[in-house]
């Protein structure tokens, strides 16, 4: 019964987490498109803020229920492939949310230099990331 509340929680909080992601490079894409405007530059600002602390939050307990439930069950010591290849797109979005970060200092303080067009493509990143978790999850290919 425990390992499924571990499961539940995990699920719960990855998918907050993703809800973040999903959404700070909407933020950005305005930003960029914004940096003129300073009323709606510093509103989204605090947005991007606001959010990037919340998601942050977020992530450690969705980190922390995975650890756990790997650790707590011994799941990936019998030489799952699936699993390590999750634990390496798991690395990539850590990298994703790490990069957003930066995006953001970028963005506060005014040195930021794409465009709107680019982060409309960076937004697309954190979608096949979750789709190859989510797909190795489910099929565990190997």
């Amino acid at each position: 019964m425990m390992y499924l509340w571990l499961k539940i929680l995990h699920i719960v909080f990855v998918v907050s987490w993703f809800a973040g992601l999903f959404y700070l490079p909407r933020i950005f894409v305005n930003l960029a498109a914004n940096q003129d405007k300073p009323e709606i530059y510093a509103y989204l600002l605090g947005m991007s803020h606001r959010l990037l602390r919340f998601m942050t939050i977020i992530a450690v307990p969705a980190v922390v229920f995975g650890l756990w439930i790997m650790w707590q069950f011994g799941i990936g010591l019998d030489g799952s492939g699936w699993l390590h290849a999750k634990l390496l797109f798991v690395a990539f979005i850590m990298l994703f949310h790490f990069t957003c970060y930066r995006v953001h200092q970028s963005f506060v303080a005014q040195r930021n230099i794409r465009s709107h067009v680019y982060f409309r493509w960076f937004n697309e990143i954190p979608l096949f990331l979750l789709l190859a978790v989510v797909a190795l999850v489910i099929l565990k290919p190997f």
